[in-house]
């Protein structure tokens, strides 16, 4: 929930937060629980296992924020 709160006070994210979401959301997300859409645990354990060297590490809000804004200005490039 930490991370939700990150990105709402910064709405200059939000458009970029939404965009990601639903590039990484499973696909028919909506027919199972928790009926958001999320990446699968096996995707999130390869990410924080890339980058905390621990699969079960949650990400930290702060590397969100870097991320979106890389994202941000990744799609501003093209």
């Amino acid at each position: 929930m930490s991370l939700f709160f990150a990105v709402l006070r910064r709405p200059r994210l939000w458009s970029t937060a939404i965009i990601q979401t639903w590039r990484l959301a499973v696909p028919g997300w909506w027919r199972r629980p928790p009926f958001l859409p999320v990446p699968t645990r096996e995707y999130r354990a390869m990410r924080s296992t890339i980058q905390y060297g621990d699969p079960s590490r949650s990400i930290a809000a702060d590397d969100l924020l870097k991320y979106l804004t890389w994202c941000k200005a990744e799609g501003s490039r093209r």
